[in-house]
């Protein structure tokens, strides 16, 4: 070993706490590896560490360690241990390669008489119509049926006008019009107290959601009554970004943006980590919220930046909790309606109320932001990604009674009809839809496990093909 160079020994593993010791420059950038897929990326401070590590987040319990540099580079040698098992750094614990992701525990699910609530999803407009249409037909391909709330704040750009008359004649969509300016928080509150009585949706108009959004966003947020809203990971919302925080983080370039939310269904649906709270380029709130803490402080953030913090750390005090659905992934453009640097000056204003009116709301970001659920729908994130080009492309699941030319019979060998175990299959492997073409008795029993809309049912070829292109099964 070259003089100065990192020195790295592995001091010892209880089963879920590692412990390394790494001789370094002080405050060096670092890379903990699991798998060769970077879990957490740290800065040195003196030469003994640890970290816990309460489960695999790769979901299995062969876990190989590994350290790199700020550059990429290796130091010293991996260490393969077993979640769970007490080792020593002497020896690997098991050899071969790492095995590929498995699934994680499910998170709980609502209650078996659950079913989908009335929702409401309330889309703010001001200019950018291209990207509002494509917001808006995305909603439609992805979520049929919903309804929509559609606020033109009195923009500049005639193409707006011209894209809400060709939807205002919908019979589940209604299109609100300001007559002057009242800034982006009063545009929502309209959207809000028109949908009085329902869940809402904020979705932010330069955004495009993909399949399953609506049933995942809504199974997350009543999964408990403590939880208040739910909002989706995205590729470019700040702290919501996924796998890399505050950054643009673009989807792999071999798959469509559909794929690769249907790539987080498969693979990241137990990831729910906690924030104090949501954002609302798509944040589903509970009705109830709104009931007990009032809407949008639109007196305070008038424009925006600021208002959806606000209402969560109300809610907090109320007792509600704010959630995020890892396997809900929404592109969103940023700024198109603002500009980057009006965004800029908004969230310095909006951040300065926050401060004043909850001291400790920085702290408890940081606290939840890099706590360990977050890392691991980070690293589950980053590790699908960075193998994207080897896994299959992902493809719709559907689940049928008995196989067909077009459509793999998806049903466990076991389960029976039991109408529990079969819901939690369905929303274990990101079932999309039920094809219940016939009246036998599995059909009939997965036509009720799925009866809580947490996945369709449908009944014949074109039904099934508005889900999913014939014969897209993996």
């Amino acid at each position: 070993m070259r003089e100065g160079a990192p020195d790295l020994t592995w001091l010892g593993w209880d089963g879920r706490v590692l412990r390394w010791r790494l001789q370094v420059a002080p405050s060096a950038q670092m890379e903990l590896c699991i798998d060769g897929i970077a879990f957490e990326r740290l800065r040195v401070e003196g030469s003994e560490q640890s970290r816990e590590l309460p489960a695999s987040p790769s979901g299995n319990a062969q876990m190989e360690f590994s350290m790199r540099d700020a550059a990429g580079s290796a130091i010293g040698a991996p260490w393969r241990v077993v979640h769970g098992r007490v080792a020593s750094g002497a020896a690997d614990q098991w050899q071969g390669q790492p095995p590929a992701m498995k699934l994680l525990p499910q998170q709980p699910l609502p209650p078996l008489a659950w079913r989908m609530p009335r929702v409401a999803v309330v889309v703010p407009i001001f200019n950018s119509p291209q990207l509002a249409r494509r917001c808006i037909e995305a909603v439609l391909r992805w979520s049929p049926g919903v309804r929509l709330v559609l606020v033109d704040d009195a923009s500049t750009d005639a193409g707006v006008g011209t894209l809400l008359a060709d939807y205002a004649a919908r019979a589940n969509i209604t299109v609100l019009r300001n007559a002057q300016n009242l800034g982006y928080t009063r545009s929502c509150n309209r959207g809000i107290e028109l949908a009085r009585g329902a869940d809402v949706v904020l979705l932010n108009s330069d955004t495009e959601v993909g399949p399953r959004w609506l049933q995942r966003l809504a199974q997350t947020a009543h999964a408990q009554d403590s939880i208040g809203t739910a909002t989706a990971v995205s590729d470019n919302a700040g702290a919501f970004s996924v796998p890399e925080l505050e950054q643009y983080c673009p989807i792999p370039p071999c798959w469509t943006l559909a794929q690769t939310q249907r790539a987080l269904l498969q693979y990241v649906g137990a990831c729910t980590a906690e924030l104090p709270t949501g954002n609302g380029f798509c944040m589903y709130v509970k009705r109830v919220l709104f009931d007990r803490v009032g809407v949008l402080d639109a007196d305070a953030f008038p424009a925006g930046y600021g208002e959806e913090n606000d209402l969560c750390q109300r809610a907090a005090r109320a007792g509600f909790r704010h959630v995020i659905a890892g396997d809900v992934l929404v592109r969103h453009a940023r700024s198109a309606s603002f500009g980057a640097q009006r965004r800029i000056a908004l969230g310095v204003q909006g951040m300065a109320v926050l401060r004043q009116r909850y001291p400790d709301y920085e702290t408890q970001v940081g606290a939840m932001l890099f706590g360990f659920a977050r890392r691991v729908l980070d690293y589950r994130v980053r590790r699908l990604y960075a193998q994207s080009a080897l896994l299959p492309r992902p493809l719709p699941r559907i689940a049928a009674a008995a196989a067909t030319p077009q459509y793999e019979c998806r049903m466990p060998k076991s389960g029976g009809h039991d109408i529990e175990a079969l819901r939690n299959w369905l929303v274990r492997d990101a079932i999309e839809a039920v094809y219940a073409a016939d009246p036998s008795g599995v059909t009939a029993a997965l036509r009720t496990a799925a009866d809580s809309a947490l996945v369709p049912v449908v009944t014949g070829p074109e039904e099934l093909a508005a889900v999913a292109p014939v014969g897209a099964v993996p």
